[in-house]
């Protein structure tokens, strides 16, 4: 049995938003999966009996407090222990449940994820990825996306290899092509950190290094996973969003905006923690919802936390 932990509080349309998506994704759950739902109690039980959802695969935690959008997220993980990031991310860690997702206050869910949770033996890091959606109809993966905006060139390098394992185990890519984000392909191009994390890269056989990628290449195949730090990959990441805004009205084919359209793919995983953690965006409608649901119960499948503990622990 698969159980996903959910934060019905967190994201700015919350808990409305997150409590549709939960109801869309009632009906396409298999029989070997339960949702826990971390929230106020009496609005997720009245949400339930105003549209007459069943609750056989459904487990109701109730939470006291919340962590707002705009608060520092160390001090609300400590000062709110009973918020629903908290007590989701504390049941995760006792393995309670087996994936958690939030569209909450992104900070203070990797904090919760590092300190409830906990960081995997070996990763200097925890990253968070994101899906790149590829012109080919497949995807590839980015990151850091935000967490660490500062990477020195063995955390860039660790990327690399959280990236390729996701890749590999959930995205079903044999052999996963790694690149460095750089703003040029020659080896000497780029920052300090990046001239040095590619001789880190290059001479490393865990991964299927093919060197330094730009800016144009994020959306085609010429790579499956890139590596950059959180500063270059929020950028990115954003830049991507607004031109995805501006192209959806003047692209019509709807294969084409589903691709490129957040929604479809849901959240980012947080990458190199020992379990299955999964931030939504901010906005996250109840599509995205459903889609980070069934993207959690893939990541939890795949195995993948197991494969990354192999991969780094002495």
């Amino acid at each position: 049995m698969i159980n996903v932990g959910l934060d019905i509080m967190g994201g700015d349309f919350a808990p409305k938003a997150s409590l549709d998506g939960v109801a869309q994704s009632l009906p396409l759950l298999g029989n070997d999966v339960m949702l826990t739902l971390f929230g106020h109690e009496p609005t997720i039980t009245r949400y339930f009996e105003q549209h007459n959802l069943p609750t056989n695969q459904v487990t109701i935690v109730g939470t006291t407090q919340v962590v707002e959008m705009g608060e520092s997220p160390t001090k609300a993980i400590m000062k709110k222990p009973e918020s629903s990031i908290s007590v989701g991310m504390k049941y995760l860690g006792e393995s309670k449940i087996d994936a958690y997702i939030s569209a909450g206050n992104t900070g203070a869910v990797l904090v919760a994820s590092m300190y409830l949770v906990k960081v995997i033996e070996g990763v200097i890091r925890p990253a968070i990825s994101s899906l790149l959606p590829r012109m080919n109809g497949s995807y590839g993966i980015l990151l850091d996306v935000g967490a660490n905006p500062d990477s020195k060139p063995d955390v860039l390098y660790q990327f690399g290899v959280l990236g390729s394992l996701y890749a590999k185990h959930v995205l079903n890519i044999p052999n996963p092509k790694v690149g460095l984000l750089n703003i040029g392909e020659e080896k000497e191009k780029g920052n300090l950190a990046t001239q040095a994390a590619y001789d880190i890269f290059e001479n490393s056989s865990r991964i299927n290094f093919t060197g330094n990628v730009e800016g144009y290449d994020i959306f085609s195949d010429k790579v499956d996973v890139i590596a950059c730090d959180g500063f270059v990959g929020n950028v990115v990441l954003k830049s991507s969003e607004a031109l995805f805004r501006t192209m959806k009205e003047f692209v019509q084919d709807e294969e084409m905006q589903k691709r490129l359209d957040y929604q479809y793919y849901g959240g980012t995983p947080i990458l190199g923690v020992r379990k299955p953690v999964l931030i939504g965006h901010g906005v996250s409608s109840p599509l995205a919802f459903q889609s980070m649901i069934q993207q959690a119960i893939e990541m939890v499948k795949s195995d993948l936390i197991e494969k990354v503990k192999t991969t780094f622990e002495p």
